[in-house]
């Protein structure tokens, strides 16, 4: 595990006509993870585009980690991720979370 990871959360706020999510805001600490690029034969398999930048990092067990749900974010090394999927590897030994890189901002 040789990258820093940093999960996003948005608040729900409530604006009168009913609960919507604010920005997008740093969730707990910065984590080790490791990452590792999804091949392009599961990517045509899942029936995604080539140009996607998919990568599925690996995180160590923790209560952060075990809060984490596909409505987050995850930024690592100042790219900005979707979660797709977030899979437990054992016993609370770890996770699988499979993140689709999100457009740049201009």
């Amino acid at each position: 595990m040789n990258r820093r990871v940093q999960f996003l959360r948005a608040p729900l706020i409530d604006d009168g006509h009913g609960e919507r999510l604010g920005a997008y805001v740093p969730h707990g600490r910065r984590i080790w993870a490791s990452r590792d690029p999804v091949s392009d034969g599961e990517k045509f398999r899942a029936d995604s585009t080539a140009r996607d930048m998919t990568d599925r990092y690996r995180v160590h067990y923790s209560r952060l980690a075990a809060s984490i749900t596909l409505a987050d974010r995850l930024v690592c090394e100042g790219r900005t991720y979707g979660i797709a999927g977030i899979k437990e590897i054992g016993f609370r030994e770890g996770f699988e979370i499979t993140a689709r890189a999100l457009p740049d901002r201009v």
